[in-house]
């Protein structure tokens, strides 16, 4: 089997299991968020191990398979907007030397489709009541959360080489 059809492998089979985690999150609404940032530890994967491009095609894969075939478009959203590139993003950002830089990255990335998905809210369902929301504690808070998910993920990551890809590699 060539190296192409290894990844491209990897990349659908991690697809199908990120659309069934997303799809377990469509059941369980308290626990969407969560879903699909268990979804998104398999695009960590395949871009471990199969590269940057293989991880953009699981998301694309991923994404629109979830907002075709999932009842509760919610957990779809969330992966599409928040959880399901930003395996890309984290390891294109950590490419950067220094630490302020890759932050820098992270944080406009996560705050840019923060201000995307607010927007989009407000336009839609609370046009109102735009002025009543406290838009800078939620960015706040949402920051401290982000930054505690990508400190988390990157213990994930070094756990994931350290223990599982090493045998991985061996087959």
């Amino acid at each position: 089997m060539t190296r192409r059809t290894k990844s491209l492998t990897v990349t659908a089979v991690a697809a199908a299991l990120s659309v069934v985690l997303l799809y377990l999150g469509s059941l369980f609404p308290t626990g969407q968020a969560g879903f699909a940032a268990v979804a998104c530890l398999l695009g960590i994967a395949v871009v471990i191990a199969c590269g940057l491009g293989w991880g953009v095609l699981h998301y694309v894969a991923a994404g629109a398979l979830a907002l075709l075939l999932l009842p509760d478009k919610t957990v779809a959203l969330l992966y599409a907007v928040f959880f399901g590139y930003y395996p890309v993003i984290k390891s294109l950002a950590e490419r950067c030397h220094g630490r302020p830089l890759e932050w820098g990255i992270k944080l406009a990335v996560f705050n840019a489709a923060l201000t995307v998905l607010l927007f989009a809210l407000r336009a839609a369902f609370l046009p109102e009541r735009a002025a009543d929301l406290p838009t800078a504690a939620v960015y706040l808070l949402l920051n401290v959360v982000f930054v505690v998910f990508d400190i988390g993920l990157s213990r994930l990551i070094v756990f994931y080489e350290n223990r599982i890809a090493k045998y991985l590699k061996k087959r």
